[in-house]
């Protein structure tokens, strides 16, 4: 019986792992996004009134995704518990699965020019 609850925890803390990284790899999505919105504006020499929807938009899945985020570590914290209350206290879990490599867009110069 305690393998199978191992086995089980093992593939729980799998997905909870995925699911933390995709969260993440969302969040640096959509601040690339939102770091580059202004600069084409200003690369398209467009009014700051264009666009202001799509920013605000951008900012607001922003702030969805860290509300998602610390959902997802208060449900990472539950399964702790919950392990522990299963018998599996001294079995680790963490860092069996592939870990998907984040590719950050890192920084660069941008020039910009008066309008």
């Amino acid at each position: 019986m305690l393998v199978k609850r191992r086995n089980a925890a093992q593939e729980v803390a799998n997905r909870l792992m995925a699911a933390e990284e995709a969260i993440d790899a969302a969040l640096a999505a959509v601040a690339e996004l939102s770091g580059y919105l202004p600069v084409a504006r200003c690369e398209a020499n467009l009014s700051a009134c264009v666009g202001q929807d799509a920013f605000e938009g951008a900012a607001e899945t922003f702030a969805s995704l860290i509300r998602a985020r610390r959902n997802i570590v208060d449900t990472h914290a539950s399964l702790a518990e919950t392990k522990d209350q299963i018998g599996l206290r001294t079995v680790a879990l963490g860092g069996l699965a592939q870990k998907a490599e984040l590719r950050p867009g890192g920084l660069s110069v941008v020039e910009r020019t008066a309008a």
